[in-house]
């Protein structure tokens, strides 16, 4: 009598194979693989049936819930250390997880890759993104190379001093502020020192730079007579230079 060998036949008896060499516990569950992070197996009645996470996803056996697939930055794989061929799609080296631009250049942006559909997101200014870890860091921490300096300018002009700005005691400001060069009234805020924001004083009040915070125009020289050309409408003061 002969036997008709087809691949689905093949194909059970590696996955067969692949099912004995794995041990059940006592308890019915799902068991991480001892070397690939993204496959595990799900005990029923002691027989397992290997399975493997959506690609990109990687199995953690710690979490209590049902779906114990997660993002790699998430998971402790150990010796863990084989995946599953990937599956690229457009832009998406996996289907599933966070990944940085294609350009290598480009240090400010990455993707969200959800079964192939990807989602390109911008960091806050001033952060890369990092792999390693999925989110946005400081571009030290991220340790990226060959990334593109951007400047945020202001529709005035303005930028974000490079070498940013120092306290009494000698620290950096975080969020560094700098008075206008032609209007009393307003400032800037360069947030985390490289986003700029144009900001205003109140009116009736005039920027001081000395103490960094709205002030009496008498406080700040230069500013004195600020709204004195238009007591009568201060809300619209017409503008003059600084002196």
């Amino acid at each position: 009598m002969k036997f008709l060998v087809t691949t689905a036949t093949v194909v059970f008896a590696i996955a067969t194979t692949a099912n004995a060499q794995f041990k059940c516990p006592a308890k019915d569950g799902q068991y991480e693989d001892p070397k690939q992070c993204d496959k595990y197996y799900e005990c029923i009645d002691g027989i397992p049936q290997a399975k493997l996470c959506p690609d990109g996803l990687v199995f953690d056996p710690l979490i209590r819930k049902r779906n114990k697939c997660d993002q790699p930055f998430n998971v402790d794989c150990g010796d863990r250390t084989e995946l599953q061929p990937p599956q690229p799609k457009g832009v998406c080296p996996r289907l599933n997880g966070f990944f940085a631009h294609e350009d290598p250049t480009v240090c400010n942006k990455f993707y969200n890759c959800i079964a192939g559909e990807h989602t390109e997101i911008a960091c806050t200014n001033g952060l890369h993104f990092d792999e390693f870890s999925g989110t946005c860091v400081w571009p030290d921490a991220a340790g990226r190379q060959g990334c593109k300096q951007t400047l945020n300018t202001l529709k005035d002009g303005f930028t974000c001093p490079k070498e940013g700005q120092k306290d009494a005691n000698g620290q950096l400001v975080v969020h560094p502020k700098y008075a206008h060069p032609t209007d009393c009234q307003r400032f800037y805020v360069c947030l985390n020192g490289v986003e700029p924001r144009d900001l205003g004083c109140q009116v009736g009040e005039v920027y001081n730079e000395e103490s960094q915070r709205c002030d009496a125009p008498e406080n700040v020289p230069g500013c004195e007579d600020w709204y004195k050309d238009d007591p009568a409408q201060p809300a619209k003061p017409q503008k003059k230079n600084r002196k």
